[in-house]
């Protein structure tokens, strides 16, 4: 299904026991990571994810431990034998950095197409996951990102029989397809298809203060994955000078976007143990985890749970 895997949890530079955030997200053979820094490729590997199945790499902004690690992560998916082209997204300048990073990742065995933002929300599709791209507030131009998976409606079989539809037309009507018989009646996917049901959802924010957009981007989230640089009560005046957010800010957003999970990532170097500054964010939000590397889950549609 909807898999989603948090790559690594920390800010500013990789430490030994903890990688630089990056997500990556997988469904029906595409996959999508958010944001490369040093060492992203170790921590895709260490998860026995083959980087020949990333589609999409996704940037929130450039400071280096977003983008740093693109060399090294193009070369091992070129190792990987990945022949297809694959998307750069994220603000404007994206291609003028990423061609500039990649000098030293010459002869790629496939082409790169480069989509650059020019309004403050846009959204585009990568296999059958649909992503929209958000400004948030860094001392950057900055964009968070929700992916989602849309679920077609219920099919009506004893609606397709009364209606006389043959049988091989069934699989198409419910992809989506218009099909006509040899008598030349039209059938089309509004005729036996229900009302589209709720599909699968998270949202991705790091590098930012609290904004309304992420609020309202993130509502109804299954996975709100959001930055925790500072847990501390005393780094509050650091955060708001650094435009980064605090465990309770985030806590804050989740509550008011009604998600169902709230993962916290993208840690200070100096915060060695996120799980200390816990109980404030879970006063505010009992489903707030201090997400370690590799944190994974699978997400089902409701039915499938």
């Amino acid at each position: 299904m909807f898999d989603i895997t948090l790559l690594g949890t920390g800010g500013m530079m990789p430490l030994p026991y903890r990688y630089l955030t990056s997500l990556i997200a997988r469904y029906n053979g595409s996959g999508i990571l958010i944001d490369c820094g040093e060492a992203t490729q170790c921590a895709l590997k260490k998860k026995g994810i083959s980087p020949k199945s990333i589609d999409a790499i996704l940037f929130t902004h450039y400071h280096a431990d977003h983008i740093s690690g693109l060399p090294g992560m193009m070369l091992s998916m070129a190792n990987s034998e990945r022949k297809e082209p694959v998307l750069l997204a994220g603000p404007r300048g994206l291609e003028r950095i990423a061609r500039s990073l990649l000098v030293i990742a010459a002869g790629l065995p496939f082409d790169i197409v480069f989509r650059e933002y020019g309004d403050r929300e846009e959204g585009f599709d990568v296999g059958s996951m649909h992503v929209k791209a958000f400004r948030v507030n860094h001392n950057v131009v900055c964009y968070g990102y929700s992916i989602s998976v849309s679920r077609a409606g219920r099919f009506n079989a004893d609606e397709a029989r009364r209606l006389d539809i043959p049988l091989k037309m069934w699989s198409l009507l419910q992809k989506g397809e218009t099909c006509t018989d040899p008598e030349g009646r039209v059938f089309t996917p509004d005729m036996v298809m229900g009302e589209e049901r709720r599909g699968l959802k998270i949202t991705y924010t790091t590098d930012t203060r609290p904004t309304d957009s992420i609020a309202a981007n993130a509502k109804d989230s299954d996975i709100f994955i959001c930055e925790g640089m500072y847990g501390d009560p005393a780094d509050r005046d650091k955060a708001i000078e650094k435009k980064h957010m605090m465990f309770d800010e985030a806590a804050d957003l989740a509550k008011r976007a009604n998600v169902s999970e709230l993962w916290l990532t993208h840690y200070s170097p100096s915060l060695t143990d996120p799980r200390q500054f816990l109980p404030l964010a879970r006063s505010i939000f009992p489903g707030t985890h201090a997400s370690k590397d590799g944190r994974s889950k699978e997400l089902k549609y409701e039915e499938q749970e």
